[in-house]
């Protein structure tokens, strides 16, 4: 069976299972595979369409992290640079030994507004503070300022959203710019990525799927519109589509946002955090027989999922959007074993 009749067929065979709804794209030298599931807006049964754009939650740490290595490779400040040297907020219980380097990786042990280890109810956080009230960095600073320390700074890996907040406010204070202006400037804008920013929920652009969230009890559903952040920033929330997404690791890859020497930087798999899997700054690195088999962002939110890869090897791109909380890993796993098996396609 042709490879791109194997990656559709695994759709398939998943949907009644696993059912995806959202675009999916696989592309190597030619694409392989576009295809879209579900709806876009269940009430007006709008599809899905392959250009439509989906949020991104936790995936587009890795604009913040290209962000901050453009600073550090215009010389604003570098890797080890502490944080309390670049932002002076109170932060009573911020160690000096956290640095630039620790946020990027998840292991400075600042505390956090929400611990994915510990929590996992997203809409608890805006029962005392309004969801529609975050709509800077700066607004997220209450929710963690005065807590402890978790850890010494650089003792582990310990994903953490706060983290990649205060990496904002450093872009904030070094370039002058309001986060999502920067990125857009110098990110989205050199990529191409015209499909993609940082929408208000309650003023979401058109071709743009609406996130669900379904009541196992009651077997309907209901939007994320006020389980999230009114709008995105720089731990997560953007919106994209499957082709901004090829667009933007283009660019990475060739070296148009970063030099050679900070795009492999940032491409290092600085910490280990499972046996194969590893982390740089604002991606995930996965390991195959000894060697990196794929960069990867992974996005997860209420109603949103996002896997999107690049093979190291091959530069296979495999990005898959969805506006349901569908079990994306599942067929992300599958189509890294057919990229296994299938080295020809590359």
């Amino acid at each position: 069976m042709h490879t791109s009749n194997r990656i559709i067929q695994l759709f398939k065979e998943n949907q009644a299972s696993v059912p995806f709804s959202g675009s999916a794209y696989v592309k190597g030298k030619e694409t392989l595979v576009a295809t879209c599931f579900g709806y876009a807006n269940r009430s007006e049964k709008i599809c899905n369409q392959t250009d439509t754009r989906f949020g991104m939650a936790s995936g587009c740490k890795l604009f913040t992290a290209v962000a901050i290595c453009q600073l550090i490779e215009q010389g604003l400040f570098k890797y080890d640079t502490p944080v309390q040297d670049i932002i002076h907020l109170s932060l009573p219980f911020l160690s000096p030994q956290v640095t630039v380097h620790h946020l990027l990786t998840h292991s400075s042990g600042i505390p956090d507004y929400f611990d994915e280890d510990e929590m996992d109810d997203f809409e608890e956080l805006w029962k005392k503070r309004p969801m529609y009230r975050m709509n800077r960095p700066l607004d997220f600073l209450p929710l963690f300022q005065e807590k402890p320390m978790m850890f010494d700074a650089g003792k582990q890996f310990h994903y953490n959203n706060a983290g990649y907040i205060l990496l904002g406010m450093i872009i904030e204070a070094t370039s002058g710019l309001d986060f999502r202006q920067y990125i857009k400037k110098h990110i989205f804008n050199p990529s191409g990525m015209t499909q993609t920013g940082y929408d208000r929920m309650d003023h979401l652009l058109p071709k743009t799927a609406l996130g669900y969230i379904e009541d196992p009890k009651t077997a309907s559903w209901r939007t994320n519109a006020y389980s999230l952040p009114i709008q995105g920033g720089s731990d997560g929330g953007a919106y994209t589509t499957v082709y901004d997404l090829e667009k933007f690791w283009n660019h990475l890859f060739s070296y148009q946002l970063l030099g050679k020497q900070f795009t492999e930087k940032l491409l290092t798999p600085h910490i280990q955090v499972d046996t194969h899997l590893y982390y740089g700054y604002g991606l995930w690195i996965a390991f195959h027989n000894d060697q990196v088999f794929k960069y990867f962002i992974f996005g997860y939110d209420p109603g949103v999922r996002l896997s999107s890869s690049v093979y190291a090897t091959s530069r296979i791109q495999s990005h898959l959007l969805a506006n349901s909380e569908v079990n994306i890993n599942q067929y992300a796993r599958q189509i890294d074993d057919i990229v296994k098996s299938e080295p020809a396609l590359i």
